[in-house]
């Protein structure tokens, strides 16, 4: 019998492709019950594989608006999959909806629909593909429903572009990091790209997971001849990349778009092989969905999002006004924060309730992995759950009670856990008592299915003006627990309180801390001598090869003006001080009341070309140099769009308006994540945009022409099978002689497909589409 991780296993290859080619058109789901003979022969064709993947990507009540129950296609479809005379994964596809914060699909949204997929199949397949997804957050919603609503294994790849980043700016070690903490049975890489050049993305995902890696490639990115989708991608060539992804340590192999039963039939000669996997060295690392943090050396956790002592937050909290702390997270990473801590433990608030929304607003604002931080084991759950990517938890402590309830949570959702050296009784006087507690705790966690690379220990900070002696016990006890090769954290601040010139005592224990080991210190990050003493401490310990780190932050520095802060902190005055920046850091709260200040002192004119467009430039800029990811583009495009609507009100009622622009994700698709974003940008650089929405008939794109006379129209498809759709869309627009220029784009076309459909532009992204339209329309500027 075949084991996931030990012997290759060969799922199938391309189903949309190979309906495709068989000229079986229309919704891929309904063809299950209206052409089950012929969808039944595809799955016999591809018997040579180990698994048959149902004909269900589309299936889930966001995307699919078809003929039929979802329950009804779900069992054909599985039935039809079992004409393999093969194991059958129900395969599980993303919704084509964009998650909050870019969209307006929910996370609890988007795990219902999974969840209806889960309790529909679970008792009839024999386990799940998760495949095809672009973000992080839409993919845990999947996972999370899927493991809790059906006990079968779950396989699940994401899509990378050339720049080796998911869609939304994940990296390979984030997706790996994210997805083995939700415990996935295998985990990988599909449709993207052709196999060779995946080999980097498979490379890093083998190194950052011991989970099974899955790769799925497409068959080279397709071409279009004659109204047909064709791959030139050769079955030898196929052939032998796959064999250099096994060599490498693959364990599960298929194809994706454009692969044939021929192509599948070749790889599997490879069914049954032993695999052998590189060692892999485990690391503490928690991520959002774009920064990947490794707890290693010294990285400082920003405390400003905890009320203790606090009494501004205190207030934002209550009055839920969450701007304040959006504002405060952003300022400790503009000083140099590598994570920040989230607490929003009043007796007043319900935490189980604001935890979460707290941490998808500062999730929305801020790209820093956050610690969460409570004593109710509900909040803490409520808080990791809805989190974008993998955090860390504090805490627990060597209480049997507390760990029963704090590590299955860690377990279930692959947080790191920080344990406190402390129990029933209290800070023990002595570093030994501690070190024991710590014992424990890593014990303890083991034995709920936690390694020791997960879990971090706090050997507790207590005031040097109450407990002077105890201050040796900690570091002591720092010393001790590095012993049990974990890493460790300190709440640093706690020792000088009651006296005087804290700031001296806190930056002294710091450096004396990091000399005993200290890993993550918990402290201000907007105290600039506090972030120079951690900076020190790297160059002089070698953590910071060659003093680069040291140097960057340091480069500007001028005595006289500033004694240690480094360059990051002297930002904080600049953050949301003006409208450029609130527009380049994406600042939604900001941009109306900083655009109402610019038009108090300039021309609305002047606002939209010497702010606006050129803040949104710098920060395409940025984007198209990989420094910035989709998220943040997206807040950029809707901090400038809120801007645009304040000048409106300001500009004469005869104004000559940007120009209007026809969007629609053509006839049979479903997918218009790409649209979307194209609107948003569209409408940030001041453009009327008509969507027409997705899966739009082709006469439905000629009437909105004839009745807007757009500048432009801009048609998306992802799926190779709809690319012909859009080519009778552009047929029509021409036939029906409309003037407007018509742009195309999406992850299955290039500008050689674009001209041989008819196309006048073909742009890579919704930068490039608004660009170009500025270039073709300057009057428009």
């Amino acid at each position: 019998m075949l084991q996931a991780g030990q012997n290759v296993i060969v799922f199938d290859g391309g189903f949309g492709s190979e309906l495709e080619r068989r000229g079986l058109y229309g919704i891929p789901e309904d063809l299950n019950i209206t052409a089950s003979e012929e969808i039944k022969e595809i799955h016999r064709a591809y018997s040579c594989a180990d698994i048959a993947t149902a004909n269900t990507f589309g299936l889930n009540r966001i995307k699919y608006h078809g003929a039929f129950s979802i329950e009804q296609i779900a069992k054909q479809a599985v039935e039809n999959a079992r004409a393999s005379g093969k194991k059958v994964f129900v395969d599980i596809g993303p919704t084509g909806a964009m998650m909050e914060p870019l969209g307006t699909l929910t996370f609890d949204k988007a795990y219902e629909a999974f969840a209806e997929i889960a309790d529909i199949t679970n008792d009839i397949a024999d386990g799940y593909i998760v495949e095809t997804f672009a973000d992080l957050y839409e993919i845990k919603a999947c996972i999370l429903a899927l493991k809790e609503h059906s006990d079968k294994p779950v396989y699940a790849t994401m899509t990378f572009d050339a720049t080796e980043r998911t869609l939304t700016g994940s990296t390979p070690e984030i997706v790996a990091n994210t997805l083995s903490g939700l415990g996935v049975d295998a985990l990988g890489v599909n449709c993207s790209l052709g196999p060779k050049e995946l080999l980097p993305v498979v490379e890093r995902l083998l190194k950052a997971s011991d989970k099974p890696v899955i790769v799925q490639p497409n068959r080279g990115l397709p071409i279009l001849e004659n109204g047909k989708t064709v791959y030139k991608l050769g079955i030898d060539e196929f052939e032998e990349y796959t064999e250099k992804m096994l060599d490498m340590g693959v364990s599960i192999i298929g194809g994706c778009c454009g692969t044939t039963p021929e192509f599948i039939q070749r790889i599997s000669r490879f069914s049954g092989r032993k695999v052998n996997r590189p060692v892999i060295i485990p690391k503490t690392v928690i991520n959002s969905p774009t920064v990947l943090t490794e707890i290693d050396g010294v990285k400082i956790c920003g405390e400003r999002l905890n009320p203790t002592g606090k009494k501004a937050l205190k207030e934002a909290l209550i009055n839920e006004n969450y701007d304040y702390l959006t504002d405060e997270a952003i300022k400790q990473q503009e000083a140099g924060a590598d994570l920040l801590d989230v607490n929003v433990g009043l007796p007043q608030l319900d935490e189980k309730k604001v935890m979460p929304e707290v941490v998808r607003k500062i999730q929305e604002y801020t790209d820093l992995p956050l610690q969460i931080d409570s004593s109710d084991p509900a909040a803490i759950e409520a808080g990791v759950r809805n989190y974008n990517g993998i955090p860390l938890i504090n805490s627990v402590n060597g209480e049997e009670e507390v760990m029963a309830r704090i590590f299955p949570i860690a377990k279930k959702y692959g947080a790191v856990v920080l344990g406190l050296a402390m129990d029933k009784n209290g800070v023990p006087r002595t570093a030994e008592k501690r070190f024991e507690i710590a014992e424990k705790i890593v014990s303890r966690a083991a034995d709920f299915g936690i390694p020791k690379h997960k879990v971090m220990i706090d050997t507790l900070v207590v005031t040097a003006s109450a407990e002077q002696a105890l201050v040796r016990e900690t570091l002591e006890a720092l010393r001790l627990v590095k012993t049990l090769g974990v890493k460790t954290a300190l709440g640093v601040s706690n020792v000088s309180f009651g006296l005087p010139n804290r700031p001296l005592l806190n930056r002294t224990f710091l450096s004396m801390a990091m000399t005993c080991g200290l890993n993550m210190p918990i402290m201000n990050p907007l105290d600039g001598e506090m972030v120079g003493a951690v900076r020190a401490h790297a160059v002089l310990s070698g953590e910071d090869e060659n003093s680069e780190k040291y140097i960057e932050a340091y480069k500007d520095y001028n005595s006289a003006v500033n004694s240690s802060a480094p360059a990051a902190a002297k930002k904080e005055e600049k953050t949301a001080s003006t409208l450029y920046d609130c527009v380049k850091q994406g600042l939604k709260n900001h941009a109306e009341e900083l655009c109402e200040k610019e038009l108090a002192v300039n021309e609305p004119m002047y606002v939209v070309n010497e702010v606006l467009i050129k803040a949104l430039e710098e920060v395409g800029d940025l984007y198209e140099s990989g420094k910035l990811f989709l998220p943040q583009l997206v807040a950029s495009a809707e901090a400038a769009k809120l801007a645009f609507a304040v000048i409106g009100k300001y500009l004469p009622k005869d104004a000559e308006p940007k120009g209007k622009v026809v969007l629609a994700t053509v006839k049979g698709d479903v997918h218009d994540i790409g649209k979307n974003i194209v609107k948003v940008v569209l409408q940030s650089y001041g453009y009327t945009v008509i969507d027409l929405g997705k899966d739009v008939p082709v006469q439905k794109v000629v009437e909105a022409c004839k009745e807007h006379d757009p500048v432009a129209v801009g048609l998306s498809a992802l799926m190779t099978t709809t690319v012909k759709g859009m080519e009778e869309t552009i047929a029509a627009l021409r036939a029906e002689n409309c003037k407007a220029k018509i742009f195309v784009g999406g992850a299955v076309l290039n500008a050689e497909t674009a001209k041989k459909i008819n196309a006048d532009y073909y742009t890579k992204d919704a930068l490039g589409f608004a660009k170009l339209l500025d270039e073709l329309f300057p009057a428009n500027k």
